[in-house]
């Protein structure tokens, strides 16, 4: 699970270093989010009064909307115009939510269609993905899992002529890599077979440091291929991401903050070559605690008309991947959080699994 304590602590964290609004001026701000939110107009004070029942004069919340606006946390195009969140009042929005959990119906129908796919990292990825994009309206990203340092499973070897075999290396967490090897000199299978249980036998748990490290007797035939097993692994382990899982494009383009976008085309562009995930991730994301990255809070010029709620996933002593969602500052933020919150936590849980999992004995 989520630690909820670490993401409460956070927004405690953040609340204390943003001034806090009396009852009535919060409950004003927030009714101009939610309701900007859903509508993607700017509010008026009369709808504030209706949606709240407030027992004060429409006067009164327009001199409360003046006093927000000028505190920076709405906009409005003139005093007597409808009023805007801005980043700030988005801001002071996310961290009054308090700990949010998707409802238990959506938890049990998304614990049963995981249940329904088979049990591959892929295709659990590939679901997560679309059930994000599905549940906030937006746009889903989920990497791989990686390791900071990947770990040798276990080895295969496939003869395929005389000299030639493919190398199958299986690292833990379910990662398959495959390459061609040639060797100096005609080898059998059974002979590929027995090296095959050796290496398996010397090199399983560990990483290519200990792999290079390790002192065991080798033939030529043998310390060639624990090369190429050195130089798989080395290459690995220095890829940061690999292509991710993508989702929900469509319902980020139909949102009217950018029918006339100049910067999504270059949103677009980045979508494209999968390149998306390298800028959104904040600093020192590390934990799994969810991290909401506001407008012009992102580092990135090209994704400041964006919110980002994102967190890590999986394993932190195996391997660690990263799920979030993308919208316009106008998300459903609750929404979001809570899916963030309850499908990393499901994806952690499979990790656990294919961690737990033994290699199949060989022959």
């Amino acid at each position: 699970m989520v630690d909820l304590v670490v993401i409460s602590n956070l927004r405690l964290r953040l609340l204390i270093r943003v001034k806090m609004l009396s009852s009535r001026t919060e409950t004003i701000l927030k009714s101009i989010v939610g309701q900007y939110i859903v509508k993607a107009i700017p509010v008026a004070s009369q709808s504030i009064v209706s949606d709240h029942e407030l027992q004060v004069s429409p006067a009164t919340i327009r001199n409360e909307m003046a006093r927000l606006e000028q505190e920076g946390y709405i906009t409005r195009q003139h005093p007597s115009a409808g009023s805007i969140p801005s980043d700030k009042g988005y801001r002071y929005y996310v961290e009054s939510l308090g700990d949010i959990e998707l409802p238990l119906a959506e938890q049990r129908l998304i614990r049963h269609l995981f249940h329904q796919v088979e049990r591959e990292l892929e295709e659990w990825l590939r679901l997560a993905a679309e059930l994000i994009a599905q549940l906030v309206q937006n746009m889903a990203i989920v990497t791989i899992p990686k390791s900071v340092k990947c770990r040798f499973k276990y080895l295969e070897l496939i003869s395929l002529q005389d000299s030639l075999a493919l190398v199958i290396l299986v690292l833990r967490g379910a990662r398959v890599k495959q390459q061609l090897i040639t060797f100096d000199q005609v080898i059998s299978q059974s002979e590929l077979t027995a090296i095959t249980n050796k290496l398996n036998n010397a090199y399983c748990g560990l990483t290519s440091s200990q792999i290079l490290a390790k002192d065991i007797e080798l033939s030529s035939v043998e310390q060639q291929l624990t090369d190429c097993l050195i130089k798989i692994m080395q290459t690995e382990d220095e890829q940061e991401y690999e292509e991710p899982y993508l989702n929900g494009v469509h319902f980020m383009l139909n949102q009217p903050e950018f029918a006339h976008n100049p910067r999504l085309p270059s949103l677009l562009e980045l979508v494209d070559h999968r390149s998306l995930i390298k800028i959104i991730a904040p600093q020192g994301l590390t934990t799994p605690e969810i991290r909401v990255v506001i407008g012009k809070e992102n580092r990135a010029e090209v994704i400041q008309d964006y919110s980002v709620v994102i967190s890590r996933y999986g394993l932190p002593s195996e391997a660690v991947g990263t799920m979030c969602v993308i919208g316009p500052t106008r998300m459903p933020y609750a929404r979001a959080i809570s899916a963030i919150s309850y499908l990393s936590s499901v994806l952690s849980e499979l990790a656990a699994e294919l961690y737990e999992k033994e290699p199949p004995s060989r022959q």
